[in-house]
């Protein structure tokens, strides 16, 4: 076993001993999202390095500590990326906490989320053991997807020492257009358009201007400026803005409170809420500033078939939409399968699992 693998594997079993809980970080970008951070830290940054990659196969296996920038850099020779654009929050996170957290950017409605994307995982148990799963090719997942379930689940289950993940090739040509409309009509637009064969992705309202990135071979793209019009927006500052709906260094998504991501059917109306709004993935992901109550967010979101989870701001209420008793139900087996001692960051995810 590596020796870095070994000393994860060695401070999970002592901790177990004892009776401590861990702290599972990568590099830390995502530590103001979800409940109270709690338990002794375990930094698995120090198991880091490509495992496998072979271009022509567009699949990547790296250790859970490798770098977002490394990764980044190592498929950008190769003309490829990660197509569901993981937010770096300002920082270079690392590949488990990647897919720990299971966020996706701008190019998810269109590409996928990250979950997606995972062809395999290998996960560090409370007792010590790796366990393995999926692998390492396109078409390998039969049964129960545990790979996929880590996507998203903070941690609580196991420390992910090693993903084997799927890229693509990079688009060929990008073009971003601006459309100064209304919110309601930036809604509506997009869900036309995303109704019809044209190489939109990425969406987003913000402020009276609907922006909409267009991406492939140049002649589609070509072709879908002259069917929707509107105005081309430089790509210097096209890729600025895209990059900082993606990495939250948009002003309007700075780490200031109360910041709301309300996640609802793409084609439900405004939700009629108090405060600033950002719009993106052609209306099914809300960004909402507002000193509503928390209950009339979440009652909102409910009711457009969606829910709200507040992003900057926890501590007051939970952050995560709380779960209704057969979900969380299903949450509690998963856990006590996984980590029956409670090892693996306590009530991160929920409160008191």
């Amino acid at each position: 076993m590596d020796a870095a693998l070994e000393a994860l594997r060695d401070r999970v079993l002592a901790a177990g001993h004892a009776g401590r809980r861990l702290r599972i970080r990568g590099a830390g970008t995502k530590d103001f999202l979800g409940e109270t951070l709690q338990g002794e830290l375990l930094d698995t940054a120090a198991f880091a390095g490509i495992v496998d990659y072979e271009p022509s196969e567009l699949v990547l296996t790296a250790r859970a500590g490798t770098r977002l920038s490394a990764i980044e850099a190592l498929l950008g020779a190769h003309q490829q990326f990660l197509a569901f654009e993981p937010p770096a929050f300002g920082g270079d996170p690392t590949l488990g906490g990647i897919v720990a957290a299971g966020l996706s950017g701008p190019r998810r409605a269109s590409a996928g989320a990250a979950r997606d994307f995972v062809l395999g995982a290998r996960l560090l148990s409370a007792g010590g053991e790796c366990l393995n799963f999926g692998g390492r090719v396109m078409k390998n997942v039969a049964g129960f997807d545990v790979a996929r379930l880590l996507c998203g689940s903070f941690g609580i289950l196991g420390v992910i020492v090693e993903v084997s993940i799927k890229v693509l090739p990079r688009p060929a040509e990008e073009l971003t257009l601006g459309f100064e409309m209304s919110a309601a009509d930036a809604i509506e637009a997009f869900n036309r358009w995303s109704r019809r064969p044209l190489p939109l992705s990425a969406t987003s309202w913000h402020d009276g201007v609907a922006r909409v990135r267009l991406s492939g071979v140049g002649a589609a793209v070509a072709a879908a400026r002259a069917v929707l019009g509107g105005t081309p927006i430089a790509a210097e500052v096209a890729a600025r803005w895209w990059a900082g709906l993606r990495d939250h260094t948009h002003p309007f998504l700075a780490p200031r409170e109360p910041l709301w991501r309300v996640s609802v059917a793409a084609t439900a109306p405004l939700l009629g809420l108090p405060g600033a709004k950002l719009v993106e993935w052609a209306g099914a992901l809300r960004w909402l500033r507002s000193t509503a109550a928390a209950e009339d967010v979440r009652e909102a979101a409910r009711r457009a078939g969606g829910s709200a989870a507040l992003w900057h701001g926890a501590g007051r209420v939970p952050a995560f939409e709380p779960l209704p008793p057969a979900l969380l139900a299903i949450h509690r087996r998963l856990k006590a399968g996984f980590d029956p001692h409670g090892l693996f960051n306590p009530g991160r995810l929920v409160p008191g699992l």
